[in-house]
């Protein structure tokens, strides 16, 4: 539908547009009584509705009009901006009008998605279009800015994602910063024995990437080292690195680990971290044989040399390649990069915070990890799955959700317990022959072939106990639980409390997010959702990116997630930082803030508020005027309203603009 035709009192010709969004708007606004009063606005030249506004025949529309009738001023009532105004920005532009000559109005999320009654709802749209079109009048043609983006990348973190996501690039012809703050790459996998649903070996599947990364000649590997300090922008980050000593040279050692049969102390003493504190080391060790880079680090904190100084140091006698110094400090490494991914990680959940399993206080609890490196032929068991006590287990129970789905602990679901329950079920009854039960609130089983997994285990006659473990005890009732652990359920299946003797307890222990994330999401300057796991911008439309352009996530470290999605979001991650780094340029918006120089007072009011640390003094002493770098800036208004002499002025929310909108809300 057409409006007036003639300009208004030599106001801007405004061209306002309607979407019915199918029935998403139209279902509760009158769609075409909004268009018809928007047709009699002082300044409107045409109006018009159409069922899908941002389909192809919907821009072209208004791409057509804008031409034929020299609109000035574009106004489109739809949906969020969010998802379509850069859309209808580059209509306008196809007409030829300022991509910026545009104003947007959210009538989905802000009116018909919230309200029921219709006509108060559709009176809201007018009041919402009116201030719009009033609004548009005042806006200036602006142009984005283009700044060249650096071509090399940084990923932060070693597991299986960070892998992934740094093979992917390097693989690109891009040049790689790995960095990993433990003295291996391979994250949690490389503790595992075997995958589900398929029982591969574990380190058969990683060690082979793990060894790429150190091969490949455009991955700079950084292990035992742990980011410090990020500034710059989109495009051009600089980043500082702590490099932690091993007091082991990188490039001299071959990883041969003489030095560690040759160490003063004959037999390992100390709680081995890696494998869980189920087994021990010397101060000088490599984490396990397919290390890499397989280089040996020496700790601190136990060896002898670097606590008194009085050590024989036979370590370093007997390397040949004399890779030892003790005198090593810790360094920081500055690099330069285009664009980050994120991919730190989890932590699994303390199975000690609740007092009812008995973790910690009845040796025959163990948590899933523990049992990983039990059945591992390179634990410290060699695979042989034996208690603390040197027995074998007749009777294990695995105890699912420990730390999952709980008021009292983490009400979210971790996704990959159930599965990994089922398959250390049939490691266990492999290992042992023992009779396993597991019990679970509910199966989860969603991924490919994870259903005919549990099928597979059903089977193997592996016992299923559906209800919530109350407790694990070691009070017996009668002679069969002398000397065993008990496990008490209420069977919800069955309809009755069970108590179940047990010689071994394993707890399905969740993930959480790491201990470190909210450090590292202010370091990174992004977000952390209500569980704490890292934000990403859209749930379904950019799961991978964050709200800070160029950082990208994927992994652990943005939700639970099981190995094939993780490395599926790896690779998303590694193709965004692609698609970043190949345009060799970004657009910046134009919504940014700049100061009229002559109006600063030079108070520095501004300077701390900025989140983007974008604001500085131009100079020193009392004639000190603040500058905004505007590439940094992100529009975000703070410094504007805080400026006490109003000399701060914003792209897009200039006081005209601000108050004519206003205007037109109040004004019927």
């Amino acid at each position: 539908m057409t409006g007036n035709t003639e300009k208004h009192d030599g106001l801007p010709r405004v061209g306002f547009y309607i979407c019915h969004c199918g029935t998403n708007i139209a279902g509760t606004i009158d769609v075409a009584d909004v268009r018809k009063y928007a047709e009699g606005l002082p300044g409107v030249a045409i109006a018009r509705d159409y069922k899908y506004m941002c389909s192809d025949p919907g821009q072209e529309m208004i791409a057509a009009d804008i031409k034929k009738h020299k609109l000035e001023r574009l106004v489109v009532a739809a949906c969020s901006p969010n998802l379509h105004e850069e859309t209808f920005r580059k209509a306008a532009a196809r007409g030829g009008l300022n991509p910026f000559y545009f104003q947007m109005v959210n009538i989905r999320e802000h009116a018909s998605w919230v309200h029921t009654d219709k006509l108060a709802a559709t009176r809201k749209v007018k009041d919402l279009s009116r201030a719009a079109i009033a609004r548009v009048r005042f806006h200036h043609a602006l142009d984005k800015q283009r700044v060249p983006v650096d071509p090399n990348v940084l990923v932060v973190g070693g597991g299986i994602a960070g892998i992934h996501a740094a093979l992917t690039l390097a693989n690109a012809g891009k040049q790689v910063t790995l960095v990993e703050k433990e003295a291996t790459i391979g994250g949690h996998m490389a503790l595992f024995d075997k995958t589900f649903p398929t029982l591969d070996c574990a380190a058969c599947i990683l060690t082979p990437k793990m060894s790429a990364v150190k091969s490949h000649p455009n991955i700079k590997l950084w292990t035992y080292s742990e980011v410090e300090k990020v500034e710059g922008y989109v495009g051009n980050y600089k980043v500082q690195v702590k490099r932690k000593p091993r007091y082991v040279d990188e490039d001299l050692c071959v990883g041969c680990m003489e030095c560690i049969d040759a160490c003063v102390f004959k037999e390992p003493k100390f709680r081995d971290k890696f494998n869980q504190g189920l087994g021990k080391r010397k101060p000088v060790y490599i984490d396990f044989p397919q290390a890499t880079p397989k280089v040996v680090l020496v700790d601190p904190e136990t060896c002898i040399q670097l606590k008194t100084g009085k050590c024989k140091k036979s370590c370093a006698e007997v390397c040949d390649r004399k890779a030892f110094n003790f005198e090593q400090k810790e360094k920081i490494e500055e690099i330069k990069v285009g664009a980050i991914v994120l991919a730190t990680g989890f932590k699994t959940y303390d199975a000690g915070r609740d007092p009812n399993y008995g973790y910690g206080r009845y040796p025959g609890v163990y948590t899933a990890l523990e049992v990983e490196r039990l059945v591992n032929a390179s634990g410290p068991t060699s695979g042989e799955v034996v208690l603390r006590d040197g027995k074998h287990p007749k009777a294990v129970g695995i105890v699912h959700c420990v730390g999952s789905r709980d008021d009292k602990s983490n009400k979210w679901c971790s996704r990959v317990c159930c599965m990994y329950s089922l398959k250390l079920a049939h490691l266990i009854k492999e290992h042992t022959g023992a009779e396993v039960y597991n019990f679970y609130i509910d199966m989860r089983a969603p991924g490919k072939a994870y259903e005919e997994f549990y099928d597979k285990l059903l089977s193997e006659g592996v016992h299923f106990v559906r209800g919530r473990v109350s407790d694990v005890t070691d009070w017996a009732m009668t002679p069969e639980e002398e000397g065993r652990l008990v496990i008490r359920v209420e069977d919800t299946l069955a309809g009755f409390v069970r108590r179940i003797p047990v010689d071994m307890v394993v707890l399905s222990t969740g993930l959480e997010p790491q201990a470190d994330a909210q450090e590292v999401r202010r370091r990174f300057n992004i977000g952390c959702g209500t569980e704490g796991f890292f934000q990403e911008r859209h749930p379904k439309l950019a799961p991978v990116n964050t709200f800070t352009e160029g950082v990208f996530i994927a992994g652990g470290c943005q939700a639970p997630r099981d190995i094939p999605d993780t490395v599926a979001q790896a690779g998303a991650a590694a193709a965004e930082a692609l698609a970043l780094i190949d345009a060799g340029f970004v657009e910046l918006e134009p919504n940014t803030s700049h100061i009229a120089a002559e109006e600063c007072s030079g108070c520095k009011t501004c300077v701390p508020l900025c989140p983007y640390s974008a604001i500085s003094m131009e100079k020193a002493g009392e004639n000190a005027k603040a500058v905004i770098n505007e590439v940094l800036c992100k529009g975000c208004g703070v410094c504007a309203a805080a400026c006490p002499s109003g000399s701060i002025k914003q792209n897009l929310f200039s006081d005209d603009e601000i108050f004519s909108e206003i205007e037109g809300v109040l004004t019927k």
